[in-house]
């Protein structure tokens, strides 16, 4: 993502109000706001007919240093419609921002006991969450279980933690091997959050030249493969043409420098600090193989093909260059507290958008693996709508998901057919088109599970 689109994205993370820590009764909705032990802050709204569910919601990465306020909804939007709708939210802030996985689940759980206090057992309570929040919504699933009936995770980062800041690396990597490769740019191991700006704002000075030479656009198209980043992923793009590569890989080369100047550096350092080390790795790593397997691996193929460029050079330069070799205590660290086994004991649906570049909905492929393979595959659903950017649902996409998961909590049963979440999501919205389809993405780069006790890289290598 580009910049500006971060910048964006932060700003609607961050804009729910901060409120004073009183309860307020409406003739509608009581609000409850509060604080917890650790420091975090809760808020609670019951509206005045409840249907008897709670949806605990974990709200998506604040960057440290910014404003964290209690946030119970993704949107204000989603937020009216569903108390409208009878159901109780629920959320807190977190006792800090960054990669807070360690603070959010315990300060999540005690929320939920807060509400209990106040209000009474709930008659069903479901955890759900977006983007960063997907993934502090499935620890929640995998690890308490008993405190739920069902969870959605909402374009959640589902791959976890190790799988994520593994396949993080990639393009960035590539970036330097075939950009800067006389450069000493750091990619893993900052000291500080200085050194980690200071390496982003090399690299990204290297991509900008490059994006003004047609072989540099090429290599860039080549990084952002890497991860899946689509070559329409901000709505405010022009939509290109299926064999439009230029447009295409002019909104990657937004997708990247966005990537470069927050996740790949700023927030690895953060996540870093908390794991006591570097937590990732490209030993062993294939990227031929990661290539070939790309979404976007025609695209590559045909831009340096335009220009006349090796690309099986390229790809050796990548596969000779020097690697990077993680802290194995790290790894641990980031493998115990932020990945995932598949288990699950409730059902799970997870919606995502086709045009994701934060979280490319490859991320998805590699949670349905670890589902399957521990036996929890008929537990887990998963649905796609047809649009760019990150977490872009409408109202009425997001409570129609809700409402498939209530629906499979009272049937048995899974109705998450495109058709069936576009007739709800047009019922709750009846002036939006919805945008569910049915879709397939391709396999994530770099999974990882706890349960197999090791990582499946593109070659197959064990994990340090």
């Amino acid at each position: 993502m580009s910049s500006r689109i971060l910048v964006l994205l932060a700003a609607a993370l961050l804009a729910t109000p901060v409120l004073s820590a009183q309860a307020a009764t409406t003739t509608a909705t009581e609000r409850v706001e509060g604080q917890l032990p650790s420091g975090a802050t809760y808020l609670m709204e019951m509206p005045a007919a409840w249907n008897g569910t709670v949806l605990l919601f974990s709200h998506g990465y604040r960057p440290a240093g910014t404003p964290s306020p209690a946030q119970d909804a993704p949107t204000p939007a989603d937020q009216a419609r569903l108390l409208d709708a009878g159901y109780a939210l629920i959320g807190s802030s977190y006792a800090s921002n960054g990669w807070a996985v360690t603070d959010a689940v315990p300060d999540q759980l005690a929320t939920l006991d807060r509400f209990t206090e106040r209000f009474g057992e709930a008659g069903r309570t479901i955890a759900w969450g977006r983007s960063y929040g997907g993934l502090v919504t499935t620890a929640l699933a995998e690890r308490h279980a008993d405190r739920f009936d069902g969870s959605l995770s909402i374009c959640g980062l589902v791959q976890g933690g190790v799988a994520n800041w593994n396949n993080t690396l990639d393009p960035v990597f590539a970036l330097r091997t075939l950009l800067a490769p006389d450069s000493d740019i750091r990619l893993t191991g900052f000291a500080d959050q200085a050194a980690a700006r200071s390496a982003a704002g090399a690299l990204a000075t290297k991509v900008t030249a490059a994006q003004q030479t047609p072989q540099g656009r090429a290599r860039i198209a080549l990084a952002a493969a890497l991860h899946n980043i689509p070559g329409y992923n901000d709505a405010s793009q022009p939509v290109p043409g299926p064999t439009d590569w230029d447009t295409q890989q002019a909104h990657q080369y937004a997708a990247v420098s966005g990537l470069i100047m927050a996740p790949a550096f700023s927030w690895r350092q953060e996540a870093e600090t908390r794991a006591g080390g570097n937590p990732s790795w490209n030993t062993g790593v294939d990227y031929t193989r990661m290539l070939h397997r790309s979404s976007v691996y025609k695209e590559v193929t045909e831009l340096y093909k335009e220009v006349g460029l090796s690309l099986r050079d390229d790809l050796k330069a990548l596969s000779s260059a020097p690697r990077i070799s993680a802290d194995p205590d790290a790894v641990a660290w980031m493998s115990r507290t932020s990945s995932f086994t598949g288990r699950l004991t409730d059902p799970q649906l997870n919606i995502h958008t086709t045009g994701d570049a934060l979280i490319p909905v490859q991320a998805q492929s590699a949670y349905k693996r670890a589902a399957t393979a521990a036996g929890s595959g008929r537990l887990l659903s998963q649905a796609y709508v047809d649009g760019p950017g990150h977490c872009t649902f409408t109202p009425g996409e997001t409570v129609a998901a809700v409402r498939a998961l209530e629906d499979r909590l009272d049937t048995g049963r899974w109705d998450t057919s495109a058709h069936a979440l576009n007739s709800r999501a047009e019922k709750e919205d009846p002036a939006t088109e919805a945008r569910y389809v049915t879709y397939r993405p391709t396999e994530y780069p770099r999974p990882y599970d706890v349960a197999r006790t090791h990582t499946s890289t593109s070659s197959g290598a064990a994990r340090p």
